[in-house]
């Protein structure tokens, strides 16, 4: 593994793991009414352009982080939506 790889990976780690906070919150709760339904979708929707650019650029870290976020955001994003 490069340095850059490292860089990468460590950085997609930090970002990936702060949402899971938020995604652990709603699970727990079941309530969403306080987040904003635009910046969800936007988010999510940003997050799976990333996971495409990571796929089309063979790059790990884009990759692996944006998967995993996406997940989450999605997870989110359904509630959200279930909500109304």
């Amino acid at each position: 593994m490069t340095q850059n790889d490292f860089l990468g990976y460590s950085a997609a780690s930090l970002t990936t793991i702060a949402f899971v906070p938020q995604a652990w919150r709603v699970y727990r709760t079941r309530r969403t009414q306080d987040l904003s339904l635009p910046m969800l979708t936007l988010f999510t929707v940003g997050v799976a352009l990333w996971l495409s650019f990571g796929v089309r650029e063979h790059n790990g870290p884009i990759i692996f982080s944006n998967s995993m976020t996406l997940l989450l955001s999605a997870y989110i994003l359904t509630m959200k939506l279930r909500q109304g």
